[in-house]
């Protein structure tokens, strides 16, 4: 989130320190120019004992932005209750197109005439690493909570995959077995059938033999019954 007038944007609105003692801590602003010409900047504070700002004035060219570096200076005891009451203001200009803040006019940012200066406050935050490290461990046991359930969603997706490879397995155990009953009693009906034609064919053998034998007796006794002639 940012803050800006017609002529610059500020991004963030506020600065940030992560307070340590007697360490320094750092926060980047970004100016960003929103007209088609060039404008110059410059920053004050109102502490400028605790704070070293690079750049702290510069020109930033139609469309373009910079990138300003707030230094805190190590401190030696903490602020009451982490409250920062400082406050920073930028202070922003139309100038001719040059590229050097030592060339452009030394009356750039007086407040007299027609002059048109745009001015962005920001204010000051202090945080402890105390308050980083909980956001930090919060941010970690989120990830750790994601991790876990991802885990357990691949352990149920898991066995889910196993039960239905067992489900399938026995599925084709029942059909391999089908299929071997099946084959079973087809092969006791063509059994059936070989001994049925079998025991067909034995009768008509068996009748047909009969018969023969019949007709041969009977010539057999005509010959023999019937008288020789003189």
């Amino acid at each position: 989130m940012g803050g800006g007038g017609q002529m610059i944007s500020v991004y963030p609105e506020e600065l940030t320190f992560d307070f340590e003692l007697e360490k320094p801590s750092y926060c980047n602003i970004k100016v960003v120019n929103n007209t088609e010409h060039h404008v110059a900047f410059k920053v004050k504070t109102t502490s400028p004992k605790k704070y070293f700002v690079r750049p702290n004035a510069s020109v930033v060219q139609p469309w373009d932005s910079c990138t300003i570096t707030v230094t805190l200076q190590p401190q030696k005891e903490y602020p009451p209750d982490m409250q920062c009451k400082d406050k920073f203001l930028i202070q922003s200009a139309k100038v001719p197109p040059s590229n050097d803040i030592d060339e452009i006019p030394s009356d750039t940012f007086n407040k007299d005439g027609d002059k048109v200066i745009e001015e962005l406050k920001l204010r000051v935050v202090y945080t402890s690493p105390s308050q980083s490290g909980l956001g930090n461990s919060e941010e970690e046991s989120g990830l750790a909570s994601s991790a876990t359930g991802k885990r357990d969603m691949h352990k149920n997706s898991s066995n889910e995959e196993i039960q239905m490879l067992q489900h399938l397995k026995e599925e084709r155990d029942t059909i391999v077995q089908q299929n071997h009953q099946l084959q079973r009693e087809l092969d006791m009906l063509k059994r059936r059938r070989n001994r049925k034609s079998d025991a067909g064919f034995s009768l008509t053998f068996a009748a047909f033999a009969g018969l023969v034998g019949i007709m041969v007796g009977f010539i057999l006794n005509l010959t023999l019954s019937t008288p020789p002639t003189a």
